[in-house]
């Protein structure tokens, strides 16, 4: 990535105190450049600083090349940055909380101490662009029902790809529409897919055995806390199913059992940190607790 930006720099090499010659091409393979020792030489450069955005950065955590590459990044921040100059900004994002809290929650974690922001989601500012745009486009569609398409956003869990796929099937001329409104119709799409990933997340559960149902409500229930060993866990586990034998052992095997899923439904870093693949899980499992719907049954 590094060695991409100092191509687009036009910067094939870098001199750093006319000692150390970098080969932007080489950032990072075994006879290259560190990157910390990439990203100095191309603040000096440069002469400004660097900004470095990385999406879905709770990725990184999954492998051995990750966790080095997050070391290198917290490794070339300290060696850049001082009180009275900031050299690199890291900016990290990322689409699940659980997950991006593992870079920062422990002594162990490549940022430990940084914070985690929640950033807000699109919302009717978005819905009403979308709106005017239609309108523009389809001017006998005015005026378009901006409430009925903030629901079904919503529905969708703010996510724009589902969104406007629903609205470009929705307006396609080849469908019939019985004369109903197209809002409606995206409503009414926003509504199945709901229905349909709850219904999906349920039918996964209840096809479980007892203990991986244990394990993945522990892990539902405290989030990033979860221990999968620890004493609490094993007592939770023997709690919520008596007269179940509970080792270790078997919770690892059950463990792994939901990791080799089809989909995953449990997801584990380098470090052996636990927790659910789908982020949606837990809005489905606190929407089931507060209405004493915990766990889900059968019909």
């Amino acid at each position: 990535m590094v060695a991409r930006t100092a191509r687009k720099a036009r910067l094939e090499s870098v001199t750093i105190a006319g000692t150390l010659k970098i080969d932007t091409s080489r950032v990072g393979s075994i006879d290259g450049a560190t990157l910390p020792q990439a990203l100095q030489g191309l603040h000096k450069k440069t002469g400004k600083p660097i900004a470095l955005l990385i999406d879905e950065a709770q990725h990184a955590l999954t492998s051995e090349s990750g966790e080095t590459a997050m070391a290198a990044l917290k490794s070339a921040r300290d060696q850049m940055n001082t009180p009275e100059a900031i050299a690199l900004m890291l900016v990290m994002s990322g689409s699940d909380r659980d997950k991006l809290l593992r870079l920062v929650n422990s002594t162990s974690a490549p940022f430990y101490g940084s914070s985690i922001h929640e950033m807000p989601t699109l919302g009717k500012s978005y819905v009403a662009h979308v709106a005017a745009l239609i309108e523009q486009q389809r001017s006998e569609l005015r005026p378009v029902d901006q409430p009925a398409l903030l629901e079904a956003f919503q529905l969708f869990g703010y996510r724009p790809q589902f969104f406007h796929a629903a609205i470009g099937e929705s307006l396609n001329p080849l469908e019939a529409d019985n004369g109903e409104r197209f809002e409606l119709r995206v409503l009414a799409a926003a509504r199945r897919r709901q229905a349909q990933d709850t219904a999906q997340m349920k039918s996964d559960y209840l096809g479980l055995k007892p203990l991986e149902q244990a394990v993945l409500a522990r892990m539902l229930s405290i989030g990033s806390k979860f221990r999968p060993y620890d004493a609490e866990s094993l007592a939770f586990y023997r709690q919520h199913f008596p007269g179940m034998t509970v080792s270790p052992q078997k919770v690892q095997a059950a463990l792994e059992s939901l990791r080799d899923r089809s989909p995953a439904l449990v997801w584990k870093s380098a470090r052996g940190e636990y927790s659910v693949q789908d982020s949606t899980m837990h809005e489905w499992f606190k929407e089931l607790s507060q209405r004493d719907g915990w766990p889900p049954s059968e019909g």
